[in-house]
C-alpha cells in the first residue's frame, strides 16, 4: 500500500548522491511505488491552535546521480499528513536538532510517526549512550576535568580524546605514552573547563578498522564497513581518509549488536549505526546512521531494501 513519506534532511542540493544513504533508501521508496516529499529542519514550524507545518517539496527521483530529482509540487503542509517521517538531518546535535525533535514530537502527538523517534533521539546522544553498555565498551571516562584526563592517560597510556559532538572524525586526538600535546589538547577540547570531554583506551585493533554495523529494526545486517585508518591518520571515519572495506559481520560482534539491537528497536530507533573497534563498541549513531551505499556496492547486499522493509512492517 502506498504510504507518503516526509524526508527531512539536509538541503537535497547538497546530497553526494554516489554514497548518500538518505538518497538510498528514497530510491528504494520510489521503487516500490511510495510518495515522496522533503523538507529541511529550519522549515518545520507550529503555531498555537494549530499543527506542525513545513513548505514541503513533492519529488519525482530521476534515476540520475546529478540531476536527481524533479519537484512534482510545494507548499506548506501539516506533518501529520504524512504515514511517515523520516528524521535524516546530519549531526551535530546542537539546539537547533534538539529543538527539531520537539516539534517533531508534537507531530507525533497530532498523529504521525517519526523515524527515529524524536525522543530517543533525545535520549540517545551518540558518545553518551554507550554508558549504558559498560560491559561492551573500552575504558572509557567522560569529564570536564583536565585532572582527571591526565589521571586516565596515566593509567592507560595510550588514549583518544574527543568532543562530544563532534562527527566524521572532528576533533579526535591520540595521545601516547609520551603524553606529547595532553595538555594543549585538552585546553583545545574542554575549554578551561567549560566543555566534557570523553576519552577512551586506544585500541590497536583500530588497524583492522573501525567498523560501522547496521541495527535494522531490531535485526542485525550482515555486512559491515570497516573503516581502516590510512597512512599516518589515527582516524578511521570516510570524513577523515579512511579507506572503507565492506566484509562479513563476525560471530564476536553479532553477539553484541544482537545484544543490543532489540532494546535500541523497542526505544523507536529503527535504524542504528554502531560503531566497534574489534569487539567494543565506542559509539551508538542514531541521528543520520549512513554506510548503506558502500556495504550494498562491494557486498551486493541490498541494505536499502532491508530498511525499507523494516520502515513497512512499522507501518503496518
Amino acid at each position: 500500500m502506498t504510504k507518503k513519506i516526509l524526508v527531512v534532511a539536509d538541503p537535497l542540493e547538497a546530497f553526494k548522491t554516489y554514497k548518500d544513504s538518505t538518497f538510498a533508501m528514497m530510491r528504494e521508496l520510489q521503487r516500490r511505488g511510495h510518495a515522496l516529499a522533503a523538507c529541511e529542519p529550519r522549515h518545520l514550524q507550529w503555531v498555537s491552535g494549530g499543527r506542525v507545518t513545513a513548505p514541503v517539496r513533492h519529488l519525482r527521483l530521476t534515476g540520475a546521480l546529478d540531476h536527481w530529482f524533479e519537484v512534482t509540487g510545494e507548499g506548506r503542509e501539516a506533518l501529520a499528513g504524512f504515514d511517515a517521517v523520516l528524521m535524516r538531518k546530519d549531526p551535530p546535535f546542537d539546539s537547533e536538532f534538539f529543538y527539531a525533535t520537539h516539534l517533531l514530537e508534537q507531530a507525533e502527538r497530532e498523529g504521525t510517526r517519526v523515524f527515529n523517534k524524536p525522543s530517543a533521539l533525545r535520549d540517545h546522544p551518540e558518545k553518551l549512550a554507550l554508558m549504558e553498555w559498560p560491559q561492551f565498551a573500552p575504558p572509557t571516562l567522560v569529564t570536564r576535568s583536565a585532572d582527571d584526563v591526565r589521571a586516565f592517560h596515566a593509567e592507560h597510556r595510550d588514549v583518544i580524546l574527543k568532543p562530544l559532538d563532534g562527527m566524521g572524525g572532528m576533533g579526535i586526538f591520540r595521545v601516547r605514552d609520551d603524553g606529547l600535546n595532553l595538555g594543549a589538547i585538552v585546553e583545545t577540547l574542554n575549554q578551561g573547563g567549560a566543555t566534557s570531554v570523553m576519552v577512551q583506551r586506544y585500541l590497536p585493533e583500530i588497524a583492522q578498522g573501525d567498523k560501522r554495523l547496521l541495527l535494522i529494526g531490531g535485526q542485525v545486517a550482515p555486512f559491515v564497513l570497516a573503516r581502516i585508518p590510512q597512512g599516518t591518520e589515527v582516524r578511521g571515519n570516510l570524513a577523515a581518509g579512511g579507506k572503507g572495506v565492506a566484509q562479513p559481520l563476525s560471530d564476536d560482534n553479532r553477539a553484541v549488536a544482537e545484544a543490543m539491537a532489540p532494546v535500541l528497536a523497542a526505544r523507536g530507533l529503527l535504524l542504528v549505526g554502531l560503531d566497534m573497534i574489534g569487539n567494543r563498541v565506542t559509539e551508538i549513531n542514531v541521528t543520520s546512521p549512513t554506510c548503506f551505499q558502500e556495504i550494498q556496492q562491494q557486498t551486493g547486499f541490498d541494505v536499502p531494501a532491508m530498511f525499507v522493509d523494516a520502515l513497512e512492517r512499522a507501518l503496518a
